[in-house]
């Protein structure tokens, strides 16, 4: 493996200072992979796993060398409360970026709330589609709401790092933990995946999800495999596969919905794998068209050749002069990975600031060639920063989110996820699209794409081509196990990335070991996007020192295992999962229908005034130990306390004795709960071809110098072909024989009818808000 010092890093030069505790400390990890120079100024803690997983990479720095790591910063990231003077600092230094990290923020009444991983579940709705149909909603495992809460910190922070370098302006961002997990988890007023057909995930039934109604998981000869079906040529492959049975053979089965209705079509599949193995399944599956993968615990993907072909993992050292197995960073930049590197280059000089706009992203060019999404949203954060996002799309290939119930390929999800876009119709397969298109790449700061590898190759607009073409642009590609390895070739999907790397086994309820309990969550490909944005936002940083673009590409397999490096770590050295923390740390029931409260003890603080609360007086449950060795007593006192109480009632309760809890929000309660609205985090956008609302973020983080995010709605197909050429390419190119020629595809008369009629009829019945 390369020198991971002597990698050209896109943030060399660039100095941080770290001082967050906590799992959110990760947030400047992924910086500090990129390049910067991170220095901690934060004592680690007693867990040497946990402090690797976080900071890896980091440099660790005495009382006598604080102030100058603090005067020599480009950013300084502290905890709201650790007793830094920011103001006082940015006062000096008005190119300063300083950010605060709480879980609350600190401009609400909810500022000195209590939170741990399952309150920000909790609060952000993704625990109430977590879980079984009639079961009580589980807890994810590991720390993801933290984790996805730290990539959002971490964009947001490399965003005003950019604005600062090209215009000299600072800022300051209130970064809360709860704003990052409700945006980067799963957002349930966001862009959904393909297999919901345009209806977002707040229309889902208001109990947990119907077991293996989506993606199934089967057992095999040798544990299970997970599979797919959402294409109409992938049933056909599977068809193909178990021998055409006549039981199947209807074209009624070609629709997605009629498959998800069949009573027997999944026991007819789960009997045909039966007798075969996870590995065998996989390459049959893979040769016939079908979406599959085998379920692997964490211990057996690190052991997975495609893994370790990529070197995904790498070891560092620990301070009691052991080492431990971490995930090896998850991007590589110009061919080269960003694992953690100890060290960095010295302070660098930077060019001169120019006066800028309010918005980070003004005045470049984006040509987004991204999909579902994962695609979706790397273009939107840089639309919503003010960014000229072009999203290039073809009618013969349109974007899996353009399946709608409306015939004109809207729905609420997709103009969540393409505002603040235009869209250019191209037919790119066409010699004269693709000149086109080079055209477009001339004029162009930033390419993006997360299609199958080798996808934009067949196309001839390869990376090397697009570089060649314009050596200053910079690109971004994304794919589900990246373009290099045994499984680069395979078709990737959210829950087959989590199959294969270890989360769908972590996923389920204890007792139940077909519970698996990941269906409808939409991971990692939210938080992958953002990983996409953050290396982009990281590589514009470079072109502004050194003029040159340059290429991140990012497998979202590694973004998962980046996120459960603590779990990683622990299965590399063969030892057993970790349990809670402490108890109780779990999800109760209340009163009212399928009302439910999280309660969570992190020490025997927190135990002793949640047991002044509900009447506990049990000298044996004192300590940590005995709590543990006294679940299911706590378990009845607490359910017995809580069952006759609402659960608003019960939050607030043990909230202001600093107890963490949090009432079970479903997505459709987030933008009347309180704390959203103090935060004014949420706003209702009218699409004109639209009758529902589209509620969406206002912005990615708190910046105080950052308005909003502008509200130019979602495009249909093409509508902006024929104004993109002229805006991009001036009088050198005329649309015009080019619409006729079908080179490139502006929305047609037929679409655009379809859409001035639909906004104005009624819409199907809304089910139960899950």
């Amino acid at each position: 493996m390369d020198d991971p010092v002597a990698i050209d890093r896109p943030l060399a030069g660039l100095r941080i200072v770290d001082a967050v505790a906590g799992p959110m400390a990760s947030l400047t990890r992924y910086l500090a992979e990129l390049g910067a120079k991170v220095d901690r100024i934060v004592a680690p803690s007693d867990d040497a796993i946990v402090d690797v997983a976080a900071n890896a990479g980091k440099r660790m720095v005495v009382a006598a060398d604080r102030k100058a790591a603090l005067d020599a910063a480009h950013a300084i990231v502290a905890d709201r409360d650790h007793g830094i003077d920011l103001a006082g600092l940015r006062s000096t230094r008005p190119d300063l970026v300083t950010m605060t990290v709480s879980d609350f923020g600190s401009d609400t009444s909810f500022a000195d709330w209590q939170a741990t991983d399952p309150i920000l579940h909790a609060l952000s709705g993704e625990l109430s589609r977590s879980g079984l149909r009639g079961r009580a909603p589980l807890l994810p495992p590991g720390r993801l709401a933290y984790q996805c809460a730290a990539v959002q910190g971490a964009f947001a922070l490399t965003t005003a790092l950019y604005h600062a370098f090209r215009t000299g302006e600072g800022d300051h961002v209130d970064f809360s933990a709860l704003d990052g997990a409700v945006q980067a988890l799963d957002p349930g007023f966001g862009i959904s995946g393909s297999a919901t057909l345009g209806k977002p995930a707040h229309l889902l039934s208001r109990d947990r999800p119907a077991r293996g109604f989506q993606y199934p998981i089967l057992a095999c000869a040798d544990g299970h495999v997970r599979i797919c079906l959402l294409a109409r040529r992938q049933w056909q492959g599977m068809f193909r596969w178990m021998g055409e049975p006549a039981a199947f053979a209807s074209p009624e089965f070609e629709k997605t919905v009629v498959r998800y209705k069949s009573p027997d079509l999944l026991p007819a599949i789960a009997a045909f794998f039966a007798p075969r193995t996870r590995s065998e399944l996989e390459e049959e599956g893979q040769r016939h068209g079908v979406p599959i993968a085998a379920v692997l615990t964490f211990k057996e993907a690190l052991a997975a050749d495609h893994l370790r072909q990529r070197e995904a993992f790498t070891r560092v050292d620990l301070a009691d002069g052991s080492d431990a197995t971490v995930p090896n960073g998850v991007v590589t930049i110009d061919g080269e990975r960003m694992g953690p590197a100890t060290s960095s280059p010295d302070a660098r000089s930077w060019p001169t600031p120019l006066p800028g706009g309010a918005l980070p992203f003004a005045g470049l060019r984006v040509l987004d060639l991204g999909v579902i999404v994962v695609g979706a949203e790397q273009g939107r954060l840089l639309a919503d920063g003010g960014a000229d996002v072009v999203k290039v799309e073809s009618r013969a290939y349109p974007d899996g989110n353009r399946q709608s119930y409306l015939t004109y390929g809207l729905s609420v999800s997709f103009a969540a996820g393409h505002r603040n876009k235009r869209s250019l119709g191209i037919n790119l397969r066409d010699p004269a699209g693709r000149a086109l298109f080079l055209d477009l790449v001339r004029t162009a700061d930033v390419v993006l794409s997360n299609f199958k590898p080798g996808t934009m190759e067949s196309l001839g607009l390869g990376g090397d081509v697009i570089a060649a073409t314009n050596p200053a642009i910079v690109q971004s590609d994304s794919s589900a196990f990246g373009t290099t390895g045994p499984w680069s070739g395979r078709m990737g999907y959210g829950p087959l990335v989590r199959a294969a790397t270890g989360l769908t086994l972590a996923w389920r309820y204890p007792d139940d070991p077909q519970g698996f309990c990941d269906t409808v969550t939409i991971y990692p490909d939210h938080v992958a996007g953002r990983v996409g944005a953050i290396a982009t936002v990281a590589l514009l940083i470079r072109r502004l020192r050194t003029g040159r673009g340059g290429r991140a590409s990012i497998a979202q397999a590694e973004v998962m295992l980046a996120q459960f490096a603590e779990e990683v770590s622990r299965a590399a050295r063969g030892g057993a999962e970790e349990g809670p923390p402490d108890w109780p740390w779990g999800v109760y029931r209340a009163a009212g229908d399928d009302e439910w409260c999280v309660v969570t003890v992190r020490e025997d603080a927190d135990w002793q005034r949640l047991a002044a609360v509900i009447g506990v007086d049990d000298p044996t449950l004192a300590t940590r130990e005995g709590r543990r060795g006294h679940r299911s007593e706590i378990d009845a006192h607490l359910s017995s306390w809580m069952a006759e109480r609402d659960a608003d009632a019960v939050m607030t309760q043990l909230q202001a004795a600093r107890v963490p809890a949090a009432r079970m929000l479903r997505v459709a309660d987030l933008p009347d709960f309180a704390y959203y609205r103090e935060r004014d985090l949420f706003r209702v956008e009218h699409h004109p071809f639209l009758q529902e609302r589209v509620i969406a973020e206002r912005w990615s983080a708190k910046r105080a110098g950052e308005p909003q995010a502008p509200q130019a709605p979602a495009p249909l197909m093409g509508e902006q072909s024929e104004a993109i050429i002229v805006d991009w390419l001036g009088g050198e190119v005329d649309p015009g024989p080019l619409a006729a020629a079908g080179v490139i595809e502006p929305t047609d008369v037929a679409t655009w009818a379809e859409a001035r009629a639909g906004a104005s009829q009624p819409r199907p019945a809304r089910v139960a808000h899950a």
